[in-house]
């Protein structure tokens, strides 16, 4: 039986909006719904030594932590990386600190891949695969069916209002089940953007 998630996961539409911070050395993104109500934002985390250090290492290798808060600044979930020099690898976190998924980084050329996979056994829980360059992205179950996508290209309500290059669009099939497998998948999803900026 799954415990109940934080109803910022609950939504099947997720619309991100990149702000950039320049006094902060970090990227803020606004998460809104399909009505486009502002329903969180993801937040990095960044201390002082880490922004002395981007000027003299790369930050591919750095430590990063992104934090997914709600309206409320309650805290949804958090994705984390320790000090990595090849395929990192990802925690997410649920808002009591316990682990939920694990995002596994593999890159071909343009198109990266990222594996998620359960803390507790390693099993894996859903693949988000597709083209960097293009911004199309597949989320897909362990059994290879689809089950989300990623894209800069959307049609609705908020075509006119999202339209610069650094909007996208989180969508998960309404017929997926509300688990903690999918706090770890939305949370790799809407945070997508910002992992594969830190890990260029």
């Amino acid at each position: 039986m799954n415990k109940q998630i934080p109803n910022f996961f609950l939504s099947d539409e997720y619309f991100i909006d990149e702000k950039v911070n320049f006094l902060k050395f970090a990227n803020e993104y606004k998460v809104y719904n399909d009505q486009g109500i502002q329903i969180g934002i993801i937040k990095q985390r960044i201390s002082g030594w880490q922004k002395a250090l981007t000027l003299l290492v790369d930050k591919r290798m750095m430590p990063f932590k992104l934090e997914i808060t709600d309206v409320n600044n309650e805290l949804q979930a958090t994705i984390s990386r320790g000090w990595t020099f090849w395929m990192s690898k990802i925690i997410v976190t649920d808002p009591v600190g316990v682990e939920v998924g694990i995002i596994k980084q593999k890159f071909k050329l343009f198109k990266p891949t990222f594996a998620i996979s359960t803390p507790s056994t390693g099993d894996e829980i859903a693949k988000i695969t597709g083209d960097w360059k293009a911004w199309n992205f597949n989320i897909t179950n362990n059994a290879g069916a689809e089950i989300g996508k990623i894209s800069k290209k959307w049609a609705g309500a908020l075509k006119e209002v999202f339209t610069t290059a650094d909007k996208y669009n989180v969508s998960i099939d309404p017929s997926y089940a509300e688990s903690n497998h999918k706090v770890a998948i939305v949370a790799t999803a809407i945070t997508i953007d910002m992992v594969l900026k830190e890990s260029k």
